[in-house]
């Protein structure tokens, strides 16, 4: 019954490209051309949190960049599906402030893909919070939207309510060390007893500094979380 109503579905409302419009097998996938245009992420890269390095080289199994190899990332392991580009800008921004949600499967399904190199066991899946200013300013909250799909893929619970967010003015183009003074002690946790034990996946749109997934990481490891994952539709790329 339900493989006759989607094909009813599809009758009435042939699948296309979000992005071009052209013709595709299935709502929210995008064409062969339009994914060809996207900086995807993928081997080689940091094995902890996921930057990209230059695609000729062999660096083993495992390498790990710079930061990484020092130390400088808290987290268990980033990791984002394609580079913050003019490409991926045009996606991101229309459906972060546009409600251009026609956006949000392929950017989840991206997601999920990008986090296949890893055998995560996800108990919680927690999209970033919005500030309430925002958000009702926004009416929705971007990364939510891109979290319901990729919680319902791992199994794992939809958390959108453990952890609040205070308002603070946009970070804008802040260096990386002000973006972490702006977001430190921005979050708060309602009830730890939830979150103790379990291992956990940030979501969140765009990674720019990684301040924001730093600081969620900081106060939930006191909350005595387990492990903490995170991924990202794009990130920025810096040289390092």
């Amino acid at each position: 019954m339900v493989k006759i109503l989607n094909r009813f579905f599809n009758f009435l409302y042939p699948p296309i490209c979000p992005i071009c419009n052209e013709a595709v097998d299935s709502h929210g996938a995008i064409c062969a051309n339009c994914w060809k245009s996207f900086n995807w992420i993928s081997n080689p890269k940091c094995f902890k949190c996921g930057y990209p390095f230059p695609a000729d080289l062999d660096l083993g199994p495992h390498p790990l960049c710079p930061h990484c190899a020092a130390g400088e990332c808290d987290l268990d392991f980033i990791r984002s599906a394609c580079v913050y580009d003019d490409v991926s800008k045009n996606i991101m921004l229309p459906f972060k402030h546009a409600s251009q949600l026609k956006y949000q499967t392929m950017m989840s399904r991206s997601m999920i893909n990008a986090l296949r190199d890893l055998d995560l066991h996800i108990d919680v899946v927690m999209p970033v919070p919005l500030a309430w200013k925002r958000l009702v300013k926004r009416g929705y909250n971007q990364a939510t939207l891109l979290a319901r799909p990729i919680a319902k893929h791992f199994n794992a619970v939809l958390d959108v309510d453990s952890v609040t967010r205070k308002y603070r003015p946009d970070m804008g183009h802040k260096t990386t060390k002000q973006r972490r003074e702006n977001v430190r002690g921005v979050f708060k946790i309602k009830d730890k007893n939830k979150l103790i034990g379990k291992n956990i996946l940030l979501i969140d749109d765009v990674m720019t500094s990684g301040a924001t997934f730093y600081e969620l990481n900081r106060i939930l490891r006191k909350a005595g979380v387990s492990a903490v994952y995170a991924v990202s539709f794009c990130r920025v790329v810096h040289s390092i």
